[in-house]
């Protein structure tokens, strides 16, 4: 069952739709569960909303799975650059200008949105349906992979179990390393990071580069969780027809009690 619904965010004065995923056997039970937060709500569940009609798919695949778990997908603000603002915590940094070849005066708003989902979002979706409070995960995939990256570090107590997929860390670099090697990332259960070998098509020299500027990220984390998994995904693009095909490997690590 997929619930939708609109949630005022105070740091930016404006309503925000998200998605709520519920398993199907929610109503019959008193059972609580566990909650997987998820940024680009519009692509996430189903591909009639997917902002280039192709989403992760994941209403089907959790219908047809029955993972017993809440899935909340918040909608990304498609406003102009709204969206490089909300996913990255700093402004853009010197490798990010040579990588794009032009200073972008994008980002810094990651803490607001942060604290959108931290302070707003997770206490009501915890007041309003029946959660495990203590058990959540979050999900980002490109730049929703840096800002979930970040919200494991600013909250590793709150967000246990992380996946990002083709993580977008150039933009900020220089910072989510620095921020990494300060944090104590202890408390984090599972940590998952994948990447393709082919994420700019065409261009070998960029893509090895983004492969590269992952794993320097991933090292960083792998050198204080004790389970971080990272997958080289051969000849994947960045592209959703390439990410939906990662979800069932993704869910099976973070959440199989085995």
């Amino acid at each position: 069952m997929l619930e939708k619904f609109s949630v005022y965010m105070t740091s930016f004065q404006q309503e925000r739709y998200v998605r709520v995923y519920l398993p199907e056997n929610y109503g019959n039970t008193d059972k609580r569960y566990p909650v997987l937060y998820i940024h680009d709500g519009q692509n996430v569940f189903e591909d009639e909303d997917a902002l280039k009609g192709v989403s992760l798919r994941l209403k089907d695949y959790l219908e047809q799975t029955k993972w017993e778990l809440i899935v909340v997908g918040i909608d990304l603000n498609p406003e102009g650059e709204e969206r490089i603002n909300e996913y990255c915590p700093w402004k853009h940094g010197e490798l990010s200008r040579q990588i794009l070849g032009y200073e972008s005066t994008a980002g810094g708003n990651g803490e607001a949105y942060l604290d959108f989902i931290v302070h707003e979002l997770k206490p009501l979706i915890d007041r309003k349906y029946r959660t495990l409070s203590y058990e959540t995960a979050m999900a980002g995939i490109s730049l929703g992979g840096l800002i979930t990256t970040y919200a494991a570090c600013r909250y590793p107590h709150l967000f246990k179990k992380i996946a990002v997929l083709s993580p977008a860390y150039f933009r900020n670099q220089e910072e989510i390393e620095n921020l990494i090697q300060q944090s104590d990332l202890s408390s984090i259960e599972k940590f998952y990071m994948d990447i393709g070998t082919n994420e700019v098509p065409g261009d070998d020299v960029s893509s090895k580069l983004f492969l590269d500027l992952s794993k320097r990220v991933f090292d960083l984390l792998d050198n204080q969780i004790e389970d971080a998994k990272f997958q080289q995904i051969e000849k994947a693009e960045h592209h959703y027809s390439f990410f939906k095909e990662r979800i069932p490997n993704i869910f099976t690590y973070l959440f199989s009690e085995e």
